[in-house]
């Protein structure tokens, strides 16, 4: 009986700091059963060892709470996209490989058809995550160029995109 009053004191003195860890990280509706959850997790400890130091413990087990509702949430709303099918699944059907085969090299070969100094810039900047004042200087061209050969590339590789549509 004691074991218990003790508990429900700990249970009461940390709700309200749960709650507002709680209140900062979901929406309020689900505050109250996130901080359940917490406490439902306490009462169904099996160790037998005392626990040295129960905020800890609490707010170890609330980040726990918190990071399979993130998750849960997470899978709800991925689920829900893809019943609206506002995403793809993730088999895509052969046709849909075919065409993207076929636009990946539609790609390529814009890409070797555009001048020298432009694909050197797309190429730096896209793939080799390199920033426009550094290609500038590798480049030995003011960052004014870079943005103009950048904006040249993209501009020829959206024509491509849109001749195969």
């Amino acid at each position: 009986m004691a074991h218990a009053l003790r508990l429900d004191s700990y249970l009461q003195t940390h709700a309200a700091a749960l709650r507002r860890y709680f209140r900062n990280r979901v929406p309020a509706a689900e505050v109250d059963d996130l901080v359940q959850e917490v406490f439902l997790n306490l009462l169904s400890r099996k160790a037998q060892t005392p626990i040295e130091n129960m905020g800890g413990y609490l707010f170890a087990v609330a980040a726990r709470v918190l990071l399979r509702y993130r998750l849960q949430t997470q899978r709800a709303v991925v689920e829900k996209l893809r019943e609206d099918n506002h995403y793809p699944s993730s088999d895509p059907s052969p046709e849909r490989v075919l065409a993207s085969r076929q636009e990946l090299q539609r790609l390529a070969a814009a890409l070797e058809c555009m001048p020298q100094r432009t694909r050197d810039v797309f190429i730096l900047h896209r793939f080799e995550e390199s920033t426009y004042p550094d290609i500038a200087r590798h480049l030995n061209i003011s960052v004014s160029a870079v943005e103009k050969q950048m904006m040249n590339a993209l501009r020829l590789l959206k024509g491509e995109l849109e001749k195969g549509r």
